[in-house]
């Protein structure tokens, strides 16, 4: 089985733990740099589809780069529409290639995160995560989408799961954000590819999708 990663540095930090929860049967490719937020992954999914064509599985996500704040008086760094819109346009991407793909909400800071006053390292407010969260959900709505919450994961213990630097997980928080995402991905029908044009589905695992 082949799987895509596409995420911002949270996606590096719970991958060593998602691929060693898959196992040998899947081949896990992710690009070797950061994916930062929604429109440096729109620009950038052409190259790296090139190197990894015809996943089965694509787990994806952008946000907190997004919903960073630089410099008080501009909020967001994406707008809510400018980042709706790019998402949008990504998972016609994603779902273009075929492959089976896999939602994954951006997850929380620490609560005093908004204090920062940026831009290095910047402020993030929940809420903004929250509202960035909800719309994009909303506009997948109807995409057959299959939605990982890794928000709600880490949401209700984030202080205890986050490092000091209020949004990078820290042992605990990876460990759990990498199964997660590796019961998502086995947990799933998928379609593989045959060496014929026809295609059949197959379920990799009964597991419960968390």
């Amino acid at each position: 089985m082949r799987v895509l990663l596409i995420g911002d540095s949270i996606r590096m930090f719970y991958e060593k733990e998602a691929v060693r929860e898959l196992g040998g049967e899947y081949t896990v490719f992710s690009p070797t740099e950061n994916c930062r937020f929604s429109s440096y992954v729109l620009n950038s999914l052409r190259f790296w589809l090139e190197e990894f064509p015809q996943p089965d599985v694509i787990h994806f996500n952008a946000g907190l780069w997004d919903t960073a704040i630089l410099y008080p008086t501009d909020g967001c760094f994406i707008g809510l529409s400018e980042y709706v819109s790019n998402m949008k346009k990504i998972l016609r991407v994603l779902k273009s290639t075929g492959a089976t793909v896999i939602f994954a909400t951006t997850t929380p800071v620490s609560d005093e995160k908004y204090k920062l006053e940026g831009p290095m390292p910047p402020a993030h407010r929940n809420e903004d995560i929250i509202r960035y969260n909800k719309a994009v959900l909303e506009a997948f709505g109807d995409e057959g989408v299959i939605i990982n919450d890794l928000h709600a994961i880490i949401y209700p213990e984030r202080e205890r799961l986050l490092r000091d630097d209020m949004i990078h997980p820290n042992e605990d928080g990876a460990a759990l954000l990498g199964q997660a995402v590796a019961n998502v991905i086995k947990g799933v029908g998928v379609t593989e590819r045959c060496d014929s044009a026809e295609r059949k589905t197959i379920v990799r695992d009964e597991k419960t999708i968390q």
